[in-house]
């Protein structure tokens, strides 16, 4: 399994306060109705530009088709926004695979500003991806954007959009032009419940390679995602491998300590693999 997919596909799921950027700009110019999709994608665009905290318990399940199998972790995650500062943490606690009992598992995943990583021999710029791997006692911090002077926003999914392959960065016709997007009708209570966007990878999509389509589910009286459920492209088709998330019992603009962003390496951890986006980052 890419230890990148999870943050991958939560970043789609609660990144889509960028999704609808562009329809505010051109409300007052197009006078047209908006075809139902658009209206979706604005209603989330105003619903999650409000969101300055959020918790939630979060389900992680990854489904292998070849050879068959199933692994289901549990956890916590956390996202908060200061000013033009954010930060966004995920704690799994639990596994279960197959029918196996579900057990303890330590593994976690935190998207920080560089200033906050404390290492004396390297100097850490812009947005870094922290995995402390418990089973493995192994640690690996990713560059996911370089520092830019010129941004008006800071935010975890502004600037990771930029340089990880993740669906909702940008305005709906760069959005449109990767997928074609449909609502799907929900079935018995379903329907009252929630709305489906189901997004079917373009041939030409510069996320070709990695998915074939990805399904949100939207939950109509919070106003935000709840469930995101994405079928790769490996193995071929039609055996993609599928990774599905979760995100229940959320609490939204609630007081979030800041030292949950907090971490040092765990004992008996090796020197971190620092992977920077470019090489010549690599030295402080």
């Amino acid at each position: 399994m890419n230890k990148m997919t999870i943050i991958r596909l939560l970043f789609v799921l609660l990144s889509t306060t960028c999704i609808g950027c562009a329809s505010e700009c051109a409300e007052g110019a197009n006078t047209q109705p908006k075809n139902p999709v658009d209206e979706v994608l604005e209603q989330l665009d105003k619903k999650t530009s409000e969101i300055k905290s959020y918790e939630c318990r979060i389900e992680y399940k990854y489904i292998q088709k070849l050879p068959e199998s199933e692994a289901l972790r549990k956890g916590v995650l956390y996202y908060l926004k200061s000013g033009r500062k954010s930060a966004m943490r995920i704690n799994f606690n639990t596994l279960k695979q197959e029918d196996e009992p579900e057990q303890k598992y330590m593994e976690q995943y935190i998207v920080i500003d560089g200033e906050r990583i404390s290492d004396s021999r390297h100097k850490f710029e812009g947005l870094w991806l922290v995995h402390l791997d418990y089973e493995m006692s192994e640690a690996k911090y990713y560059q996911v954007a370089e520092p830019n002077d010129n941004d008006t926003s800071e935010d975890v999914f502004d600037l990771a959009g930029r340089n990880l392959p993740i669906l909702g960065f940008g305005k709906i016709d760069k959005f449109k032009e990767q997928f074609d997007i449909e609502l799907v009708e929900q079935k018995n209570n379903e329907a009252a419940d929630f709305t489906q966007l189901h997004l079917k990878v373009k041939p030409n999509s510069v996320y070709k390679d990695d998915y074939i389509s990805i399904d949100f589910w939207i939950d109509k009286k919070l106003g935000l995602p709840v469930k995101i459920y994405a079928v790769t492209t490996e193995p071929e088709p039609p055996y993609g491998d599928v990774y599905e998330i979760k995100l229940l019992r959320p609490e939204v603009n609630k007081t979030i300590d800041e030292k949950v962003f907090d971490f040092k390496l765990p004992a008996g951890f090796g020197e971190p693999d620092i992977v920077p986006l470019k090489k010549d980052n690599q030295q402080g």
